[in-house]
């Protein structure tokens, strides 16, 4: 039985989603790495914000609101997935670029994840922080208010951990997902692997995990803030999650695994080893990462692969995010070999 059954849904994505063995990968370091393919939910390039989008526009629809409004970075995959969202569901949408990532190249503003906002026709507005939640959720607010007095009625989409992350329900469904098939192919994991920006897929996906009976380590992998900070972040959210759907569960803060060994030169900045990694599985396996999130989050696995942190019978789940968009915004993938 689904633990978010009782919350208004939008039907966004293709699911379920695949799970498949990474069988190269997996012949050259012994263990057993499976790829949740969360890149495949088919809205618009897909990735894992789709799971997401599906609870807050169930929401707004409940509400009758008619736009959308959320924010994000310039290659945000969120807002570009909240835009797609917004025509499927024929609503209008405004959305927000910060500025996080001090990139001067015309790719990064220009082609990817831009490219298909404009594209897709959303109305854009520019916020020049890009650390400040608080301040950029409360730039949404005001917007809303003035589409309000123009007879519009808005949903906003937060940035912020001072709202509900009804958005982390979507990855409780999705853990739920993950084990049922795992279940049904006998397989036992041995550890997951998921980026963590935003903490909602992390959270979420913890939780739904934990529901669900495992015990197997969930790792995050840092792509914003630094383990510490993280590590609250998750913690947080993580609460007002099982407080949301109301579940008799406690998660030790020992189970938040948070790694910020990847995030370094900073958020939206791949370095040598996710450059490297994304690479390496474009190459072997024919499967984009993206530089921001799954690229940081798999440049992680393969470094635990490297070293031998799994025997040869173990059986290790990644979550691929997508984020396949973006990668166009980033020449260096293939300009500097």
């Amino acid at each position: 039985m689904s633990l978010t059954k009782d919350f208004p849904r939008a039907d966004l994505s293709h699911l379920p989603t695949p799970l498949e063995l990474l069988k190269n990968v997996s012949a050259e370091f012994g263990a057993r790495v499976w790829i949740k393919r969360d890149d495949c939910t088919g809205l618009a390039f897909g990735g894992n914000k789709s799971r997401q989008l599906e609870f807050y526009i169930g929401q707004a629809l409940q509400q009758g609101a008619d736009t959308l409004l959320t924010t994000g970075a310039v290659q945000s995959n969120h807002v570009r997935m909240t835009v797609a969202a917004a025509r499927k569901m024929n609503l209008e949408v405004e959305v927000q670029l910060e500025h996080r990532v001090d990139r001067e190249q015309p790719e990064y503003h220009h082609s990817g994840n831009p490219y298909l906002v404009k594209l897709m026709g959303a109305k854009i507005h520019y916020y020049p922080v890009g650390e400040d939640e608080a301040g950029a959720d409360q730039a949404l607010e005001d917007r809303a208010a003035e589409l309000a007095r123009e007879g519009h009625k808005a949903y906003v989409i937060p940035l912020s951990n001072a709202h509900t992350p009804y958005g982390a329900l979507g990855y409780v469904d999705g853990a739920e997902e993950l084990m049922g098939q795992l279940r049904e192919m006998q397989i036992e994991p041995a550890s997951f692997i998921v980026p963590t920006g935003s903490a909602s897929t992390h959270c979420g996906f913890l939780l739904g995990v934990r529901a669900c009976g495992s015990k197997a380590p969930v790792h995050g992998v840092c792509v914003r803030r630094d383990s510490s900070s993280q590590q609250q972040r998750v913690s947080t959210k993580l609460q007002a999650v099982i407080e949301t759907i109301g579940l008799p569960i406690e998660i030790p803060d020992s189970d938040i695994i948070c790694d910020d060994s990847m995030l370094a030169p900073g958020y939206g900045l791949p370095g040598s080893a996710t450059i490297a990694a994304i690479r390496y599985l474009a190459r072997t396996e024919g499967i984009l990462l993206d530089p921001t999130y799954s690229g940081k989050a798999f440049a992680v696995l393969l470094e635990m692969l490297k070293r031998g942190d799994f025997k040869a019978e173990d059986q290790v789940v990644f979550l691929h995010t997508g984020g396949a968009a973006s990668l166009f915004a980033y020449p260096e993938l293939v300009e500097n070999e």
